[in-house]
């Protein structure tokens, strides 16, 4: 390319990467225009139209791109990982087989495909994807350590710690299977009761996370965001709702489906509860979808003017994308969006959409940073607070002052739940709950798990909310209570406020 056109591409690319989507799709079809052999830029031209939300524009694109070099197994997986973020399995699952079949001896497109297979509970599927893996490369670091995965998802808690140990004293050097065969390995050793080797398992864990990248600098990138949504609720009066109220007017509104958001802490039994709600057939629940904050949050903070045409934009911007992620499956049902963390911005929730009805999961704060501790998830500005225990808590505190700020406002739904009660009696707290939507109770809500066990889950936590309930997470914090001395002083004002004390 000549220096003009490289502007134009990286003009493009820069569109993209600030999320600017609505302007790089018209920069990439020129590019498309004036390149329309380069498969590479077929492939951003895709990527762009997603992130837009135009899905058939994006396989159309693929589609070119994957013409242009059908040898390229590369191309395929990347696609693949693509129609993932999407939401497509389905297209996901057809671009990694794709991948393989290129591509002989391909480790990652086959991996891609088990890991795919593995969240849509599709386990014998998963183990013949991991197999043909092994019979590439028998010591191959990500297949191994996925059998052992495997091995605990299916209960055979004695297989995956001899595969978990075999992996880690052989020293993968594939750097994800360095830390996550110790976060399995430190589940499989809190499943047994050996609560001390579990903490010094994570504790190597997180050494090897806090390697990759700069911790300090994304937890003070965290800090700072989170304190300005912290502080600026916070400074908001009691009677917030009927100012916004004047400004924003129920007859200035354009109307919305009745709409739902479902929050609190990660880790307080949110997905749960999205799956008894979502198992009632006049709910279209939502896993976890990047609406609110992609779209409605950017928009919100994008403009100070926030006139009532504005707002009926973002509204209708909103329920756009998230009725199209829902596949139109949602006409006339109740729309509930589970998001633990959009909880922070509860004041822009309430701003744009005034007649949503706020569901708020509890679960003993003890319990919730215990929980965290032990999730391995991917690491970035949010998540890097979960690799250590005094950092967990204060991302708690940061939140849950939120909420208990916002619950003092007047004039709005809210309820809280506790997780506690919905493992002691299912029937009872979701009952409590549905009728909150102003719904009544189902029977298909008691048997949830039947229906979560068939689909996609996009939550860290997927693979226990498609289970029938249980109680051994109840009170797991006192396994551990040796090493919660340190953040006790961090944790108990929740305690005594949300009724844990």
């Amino acid at each position: 390319m000549n220096p003009a056109p490289e502007k134009r591409l990286a003009e493009a690319r820069q569109f993209f990467q600030e999320h600017k989507f609505s302007q790089a799709v018209p920069a990439y079809e020129k590019l498309t225009q004036q390149f329309p052999h380069k498969a590479r830029i077929w492939f951003e031209y895709g990527c762009a139209a997603g992130g837009a939300g135009q899905l058939d524009l994006a396989e159309r694109a693929w589609g070119k791109a994957l013409e242009l070099e059908p040898n390229n197994g590369e191309l395929p997986l990347q696609i693949g990982h693509r129609y993932q973020g999407l939401r497509q399995p389905e297209k996901a699952r057809a671009a990694f087989e794709r991948a393989a079949a290129t591509d002989p001896r391909g480790i990652n497109p086959r991996m891609a495909l088990a890991i795919l297979l593995e969240q849509n509970h599709r386990f014998a599927e998963a183990r013949e994807a991991v197999a043909s893996c092994l019979a590439i490369d028998p010591r191959d670091d990500q297949a191994r350590y996925f059998a052992a995965l495997l091995d605990r998802r299916e209960n055979k808690i004695q297989d995956a710690e001899r595969g978990l140990r075999d992996l880690i004293a052989a020293g993968p050097t594939h750097p994800y299977v360095q830390y996550a065969s110790r976060y399995e390995l430190a589940e499989v050793l809190n499943r047994t009761e050996r609560f001390d080797e579990a903490m010094a398992t994570l504790a190597e864990a997180k050494r090897l996370v806090r390697a990759l990248g700069d911790t300090d600098g994304m937890l003070k990138e965290y800090d700072e965001e989170a304190g300005k949504y912290r502080r600026a609720t916070q400074a908001l009066p009691a009677n917030i709702l009927r100012t916004w109220a004047k400004e924003f007017p129920e007859k200035s509104r354009e109307p919305i489906p009745k709409l739902a958001f479902l929050g609190g802490h990660p880790r307080s039994g949110t997905t749960l509860l999205e799956q008894i709600l979502g198992a009632h057939p006049e709910v279209a629940a939502l896993d976890e979808p990047s609406a609110f904050t992609m779209i409605a949050a950017g928009m919100f903070n994008a403009s100070p003017h926030l006139s009532p045409a504005r707002l009926n934009v973002i509204r209708r911007r909103y329920i756009e994308a998230v009725q199209k992620e829902l596949g139109g499956q949602s006409e006339e049902k109740l729309l509930l969006d589970k998001n633990p963390s959009p909880t922070l911005k509860l004041r822009i929730w309430l701003r744009i959409f005034p007649e949503l009805r706020v569901i708020i999961a509890l679960r003993d704060p003890r319990d919730v940073v215990i929980s965290c501790y032990f999730q391995n998830i991917h690491l970035n500005p949010f998540n890097a607070n979960f690799l250590s225990l005094e950092r967990a808590a204060t991302h708690y505190a940061n939140l849950m002052e939120v909420w208990l700020a916002v619950r003092q406002w007047e004039g709005f739904a809210w309820i809280e739940t506790r997780y506690e009660d919905t493992v002691a009696d299912l029937t009872q707290e979701g009952r409590r709950v549905t009728e909150f939507l102003g719904l009544s109770w189902h029977k298909d809500q008691a048997r949830f798990h039947e229906k979560s066990s068939q689909k996609q889950m996009y939550s860290p936590t997927y693979h226990d909310a498609s289970q029938p309930v249980y109680a051994r997470a109840v009170s797991r914090w006192r396994a551990y209570e040796k090493h919660l001395g340190a953040i006790q002083p961090i944790l108990e004002p929740f305690l005594r406020a949300l009724g844990y004390a």
